[in-house]
């Protein structure tokens, strides 16, 4: 099966291998260095700074999600959450289930977070936290994340983004950006298995930790440090996932985010070039297209679902709409390994039995070999 969902993506060998290590103890030597080594990827990964608190919480992303929210603002605290889909409106639903003071500021799925509209819902009152979902999964669109986190550190809130489908695929600075949490799911960018939700909280963020209550025990991060800074105890940790989690890291980091970004971004407009010429059209506005979740609606005469399951049984694996979009549209991954021109060859192939095209696979390669000098 070729996995071209918009997560879980493909395991490269050598983090699949990791998996196959012998089993230690999550207090063993050896996974305490391996610990140490992950902390040291993520300071890259993140661009935190110094004092940052890097860490991989035993979860999905969805938990760094609920862990940011609760140990950067507490229950009184007044919260804007800026929602343009589907993750965006699961951080309205955690802020509602913790009875946080909460703002929502929408903008309609398949369109970017006007920053415009964040500095006057930021003139309005005072907020303690800012939130934001930088690659909007749901409905490939991009977030215009620096612009906003520079309207965030001039009010003076904490500013949490989530680095879901960007982090590990493209660069991030947090210091640069002024970004005080960042959070990414294992099996995202990264193509390590599901299970970990890596983070990274600033020093300026950390400053909170211990001095707030936060209503959680599992995700209360002064407690997850104890364990990834003092070698502590705090639960049991899922070791050989740390173990296939600093391979996927290694991995990322020796090929470059620079490069990895280009990669996707090339691939996307060799993927999407194609498909509207068979009669697909791009779901995402123009100028905000997430470049590793391709997001498109069928062509007339056929079905998202008909399509999805003509590619199964093909042996491809893709995504369709969630929340709004259900029912409306296919989403493609091109996160780590799955943004290979190979994964994708087999994609056209199947794609082109189900539509009854031929020479789709053929047409593929032609886009994605050099032009002639």
């Amino acid at each position: 099966m070729v996995l071209l969902t918009p997560g879980p993506t493909p395991i490269h060998p050598l983090v699949q291998a990791a998996l196959a290590k012998p089993m230690r103890g999550h207090l063993d030597p050896e996974t305490l260095a391996t610990n140490r080594r992950i902390r040291g990827y993520l300071e890259a990964l993140f661009g935190a700074g110094e004092g940052a608190l890097l860490a991989a919480m035993p979860g999905s992303g969805s938990l760094g999600m609920e862990a940011g929210l609760t140990n950067l603002a507490s229950q009184g605290d007044a919260v804007l959450l800026l929602v343009n889909g589907t993750f965006g409106e699961r951080m309205v639903e955690i802020a509602h289930a913790y009875g946080m003071r909460y703002t929502v500021l929408r903008a309609e799925p398949g369109q970017p977070i006007d920053p415009e509209a964040v500095r006057r819902a930021l003139a309005e009152r005072r907020y303690q936290l800012v939130t934001l979902v930088h690659g909007e999964t749901s409905t490939g669109v991009i977030n215009p994340a620096a612009e906003i986190a520079a309207l965030v550190r001039e009010h003076g809130a904490y500013f949490m983004l989530d680095a879901v489908t960007t982090a590990g695929m493209m660069p991030l600075s947090m210091t640069a950006m002024g970004v005080d949490y960042a959070y990414t799911g294992s099996q995202k960018c990264l193509s390590a298995p599901p299970g970990l939700a890596p983070f990274a909280l600033s020093r300026r963020g950390r400053e909170r930790l211990g001095k707030a209550h936060v209503p959680g025990w599992y995700s209360d991060l002064a407690r997850v440090a104890v364990y990834w800074e003092q070698e502590g105890y705090f639960c049991t940790s899922p070791v050989l996932l740390h173990f296939a989690l600093e391979e996927a890291l290694r991995l990322a980091l020796e090929e470059g985010l620079e490069k990895r970004y280009q990669r996707a971004k090339r691939l996307y407009g060799q993927v999407l070039g194609l498909l509207e010429e068979l009669g697909f059209r791009a779901y995402a506005a123009p100028e905000a297209r997430l470049p590793t979740v391709l997001t498109v609606r069928p062509p007339e005469g056929f079905s998202e679902a008909d399509l999805r399951k003509g590619l199964y049984q093909r042996g491809v694996s893709v995504a369709g709409g969630i929340g709004p979009t259900a029912g409306q549209m296919l989403r493609l991954g091109l996160m780590g390994e799955s943004a290979r021109e190979e994964h994708y060859r087999v994609f056209f192939r199947a794609l082109g039995e189900v539509m009854g095209k031929n020479g789709l696979e053929e047409a593929f390669l032609e886009r994605t070999q050099p032009a002639a000098v």
